[in-house]
């Protein structure tokens, strides 16, 4: 097999990457300085949902494995590239959606999700992300999907003053299932190959969740 191809899914991580409301501030600092110390170093502050990151089950169950328990399995593999721009904004992306790319979902194979939101990140906009649906969310586990993908920061609505929780039911489902959950992705529509997928999460010891680096690969060979 050869690269012939690699497409960057993450977003930049420093101070001024967009976080999930209530979520800690990231502090990016410069612990030495190469003309000060002979070598560069930086302190960072960040959470373990800041950026592009995966969720591992403890994030919503607490009997559920945690990021550094889990099978590195679940965090590479073929990937189907799903469109559900359609459902807009605050929209929820249902087994209408989802059936057109059904045959191609089955155990071992990564959802990955292109809501269209990450267009709009860094502004206030981009949490106002389309969801996915409950039934459609049940649908795709029963098919055997365990790795679910999106350039969005949720797979559930975002709540605000207008719109309450409704107790994150994909993030439960999931979660119950023994599945994962990778946000903030970006880049997306830049895929137009048949995908392999990399999205390989901090090893932090006992953790619901950590950054990670995402990147889709065109192999060929």
């Amino acid at each position: 097999m050869n690269v012939r191809r690699i497409v960057d899914l993450s977003v930049p991580l420093d101070e001024s990457t967009q976080i999930y409301p209530g979520d800690p501030e990231p502090r990016i600092r410069a612990a030495a300085r190469l003309e000060h110390d002979g070598f560069n170093l930086l302190s960072v502050q960040i959470g373990s949902q800041t950026g592009t990151h995966i969720d591992a089950p403890y994030h919503f169950s607490a009997a559920g494995p945690r990021i550094d328990e889990l099978d590195l399995g679940l965090f590479a593999g073929p990937a189907t590239v799903l469109d559900v721009r359609d459902a807009g904004a605050r929209g929820r992306i249902g087994w209408d959606l989802i059936a057109p790319y059904a045959d191609r979902l089955q155990p071992g194979v990564i959802a990955l999700f292109n809501t269209g939101r990450s267009a709009h990140y860094g502004t206030p906009a981009y949490f106002d992300n389309p969801y996915l649906d409950a039934d459609a969310c049940r649908r795709m586990l029963d098919l055997g999907v365990r790795t679910f993908l999106l350039d969005a920061p949720s797979i559930d609505e975002t709540p605000d003053s207008s719109h309450p929780s409704e107790g994150f039911p994909a993030h439960h489902l999931i979660a119950d299932a023994g599945g994962v959950i990778g946000e903030n992705l970006c880049n997306v529509e830049a895929i137009d190959f048949e995908p392999f997928v990399c999205c390989l999460p901090l090893r932090l010891t006992g953790a619901d969740g950590a950054p990670a680096r995402v990147v889709a690969i065109d192999l060929v060979g």
